[in-house]
């Protein structure tokens, strides 16, 4: 990934991830949020596992990332515009909807 991949990834994922480090691991101690997402086998969510990621990555300095580490941040932006795109109609608060954003890192209540 070059320079100008790298600074675009950042900065998509920077936007769209609104979750600080500590709020998010506050929020996927959560029973909401284990059981928000997709399991396999009573394995942890995609969506879970990779909010433990995202908080490492969050922590982490900007020139310690890897190449892998903004590949993660892609697949995190993509996957947050993909679902913020089937937003369900009323009061989102308490919905597997919000609760699968918000362990991506994007609580659209914030």
């Amino acid at each position: 990934m070059d320079g100008a991949e790298r600074k675009e990834t950042w900065e998509d994922f920077r936007e769209l991830v609104n979750m600080k480090p500590a709020r998010l691991e506050e929020w996927l101690a959560t029973d909401a949020s284990q059981s928000a997402g997709q399991h396999k086998d009573g394995e942890e969510s995609t969506g879970h596992a990779s909010g433990r990621r995202i908080a490492e990555i969050l922590r982490a300095k900007k020139g310690d990332l890897s190449d892998d580490d903004y590949q993660h941040m892609r697949k995190v932006t993509g996957y947050i515009r993909r679902h913020l795109a089937q937003r369900p109609s009323g009061d989102v608060e308490d919905t597997r909807w919000r609760y699968s954003l918000m362990n991506w890192g994007h609580d659209p209540l914030a």
